[in-house]
């Protein structure tokens, strides 16, 4: 842990609520975003990882000064996440669907800088396609794949949030890319077929 962050974090259990938000401030959008991803739906990521930070804050007295304050947070999001899951029992829907009110349906959009129709399309496409793809796999795979390949942690940092070791994280990442491997290539011959 850095020397500042160690500092919030000290100061932060001590009750300091600006040096609270100074510490989370940099974690807030990497909240929402696992919320976004474990949940797929907008509103409940935004309650849930707002829900998460209001637990680490009130349990940052137990925070382990030794461990990474980041692999704690991690913890608690994706813990958070699960428990509204299952007390919801909530059926997940995609990013890339529309959004529903009571007058019309509006389209998500996902930006793309450049400019050029056919990239545009086709990055689209690809990343619908993978987006479902990754959605369709059971909670634990798409655990792993979202802590691993899309927000970067180390074997030992997603052994740490999901309580358990790194050899059932690196068998379970592995299970889930061959899942996901087989999912696409499977899509990719319906398209071409």
């Amino acid at each position: 842990m850095q020397d500042y962050e160690l500092i919030l974090v000290k100061k932060s259990i001590s009750g300091d609520v600006d040096a609270f938000e100074e510490l989370i401030k940099g974690y807030k959008k990497m909240a929402y975003n696992i919320a976004l991803r474990v949940l797929r739906n907008k509103e409940d990521a935004e309650d849930i990882s707002q829900e998460a930070l209001i637990k680490v804050f009130k349990n940052i007295g137990s925070f382990n000064m030794k461990s990474s304050f980041k692999v704690w947070l991690y913890r608690i999001v994706m813990n958070t996440c699960l428990d509204f899951k299952r007390k919801k029992n909530i059926v997940t829907y995609s990013i890339d669907k529309p959004l529903e009110n009571d007058e019309n349906e509006i389209m998500q959009d996902i930006p793309d800088n450049t400019y050029n129709p056919d990239i545009v399309i086709q990055n689209e496409l690809e990343s619908k396609m993978l987006y479902d793809s990754i959605d369709s796999l059971d909670d634990d795979f798409r655990t792993v794949i979202v802590l691993r390949d899309m927000q970067g942690l180390s074997y030992k940092d997603i052994a740490s949030v999901l309580s358990c070791n790194e050899g059932t994280v690196k068998s379970r990442l592995n299970r889930a890319r061959n899942k996901l491997k087989e999912i696409i290539t499977k899509k990719l011959s319906n398209i071409e077929s």
